[in-house]
């Protein structure tokens, strides 16, 4: 027995969420190099009279940069999935199985 039956065959050429889909590892690559590149970057650049003050302004750098890069991961993460869904979508429809309703040819009157 055939759980779902394909409604029709259609099926829709593929669009812009292959485009997209292929994109995103690099996308995922950059987003999370370009802050891992400012942190170090900022542990050579910064300057300060004491080690307390360099210490704190590097800490908030690298907040920021935990930050960016969890914000990107998410993107990229809910980006693919809408590409996913996109794609399902595309797919051939299908039903399930039909049941016969009683009621069918006389429909009940509401219940108040």
């Amino acid at each position: 027995m055939q759980f779902l039956k394909k409604v029709h065959g259609r099926v829709e050429p593929p669009g812009l969420e292959w485009v997209i889909l292929k994109k995103l590892p690099v996308i995922a690559l950059v987003g999370t190099s370009l802050p891992l590149m400012f942190a170090l970057l900022a542990r050579v650049v910064i300057d300060g009279d004491n080690a307390a003050e360099i210490a704190k302004q590097i800490r908030s750098i690298d907040i920021f940069c935990i930050a960016s890069t969890f914000v990107v991961w998410t993107a990229v993460v809910t980006v693919g999935i809408g590409c996913i869904v996109v794609f399902i979508m595309k797919g051939p429809a299908y039903a399930a199985d039909s049941y016969k309703v009683a009621h069918a040819d006389r429909p009940r009157k509401p219940a108040r």
